[in-house]
């Protein structure tokens, strides 16, 4: 007999075969799939729309970029991390804060993308062979430059790694005027695997999101 309340998953089968699973509901959650290897490589990536009087329509909507638009948004990927051993930070373009995948925090930012016009998005990498030593990361966006307007952004988060199904998160619970989203925990479960949980919480900056999960850190202005 199969309890109702535990069927909160949606899965969704791709014409390439893969399948993925999209946390749908505010504190919806998910293990990554255990294995007797390693986690390896779990990357993180950030996808939107930079917005357009002509956007395409049907499945592919979501990944055609408008590169000719003059005003566009920057919408910044960045995590929170706390290490088993205490130490906290954050991992961000703004303040050149890319962080390192082999040394600590062993999570590091690709690259910056500053139109929404790279194909490939954003993408935050974590070293799930060192989940021993990371305790939590909160997986957040905030706008940088542009337009304070989430639902323009149509902005998606995709964790994937090897031997397992793709995580999806969309930025679709707006709250235009907020610049920060808090998109998603990654907590670590017993030193075996990471439980993925949704949030998708608007806040006004890194401070009043930093207040309301309780990581204690001290913030400054700072640009890139």
């Amino acid at each position: 007999m199969k309890c109702v309340e535990c069927l909160k998953l949606e899965y969704d089968f791709t014409d390439w075969g893969v399948r993925v699973i999209e946390l749908k509901k505010k504190g919806e959650s998910i293990n990554l799939s255990k294995s007797s290897m390693p986690l390896g490589e779990i990357l993180v990536n950030l996808n939107w729309s930079i917005g357009s009087n002509e956007q395409p329509s049907g499945f592919f909507s979501n990944f055609f970029k408008n590169k000719t638009q003059s005003q566009h948004t920057d919408l910044d990927l960045g995590c929170l991390y706390e290490l088993k051993n205490g130490k906290k930070g954050c991992v961000q373009a703004l303040g050149d804060a890319f962080g390192a995948f082999e040394q600590i925090p062993y999570m590091q930012l690709d690259a910056d993308d500053r139109t929404g016009a790279i194909a490939g998005g954003e993408n935050l990498r974590i070293n799930g062979s060192r989940i021993s030593e990371i305790k939590r990361v909160l997986i957040y966006a905030f706008i940088y430059e542009g337009a304070v307007n989430w639902s323009e952004a149509d902005g998606v988060v995709t964790l994937t790694y090897d031997d397992g199904e793709d995580i999806t998160v969309k930025l679709d619970e707006h709250r235009n005027g907020q610049n920060m989203c808090a998109i998603a925990m990654i907590e670590n479960i017993n030193d075996k695997t990471f439980k993925v949980r949704r949030l998708v919480e608007y806040f006004s900056g890194h401070q009043q999101m930093d207040r309301a999960y309780k990581w204690k850190m001290k913030w400054t202005a700072g640009s890139k």
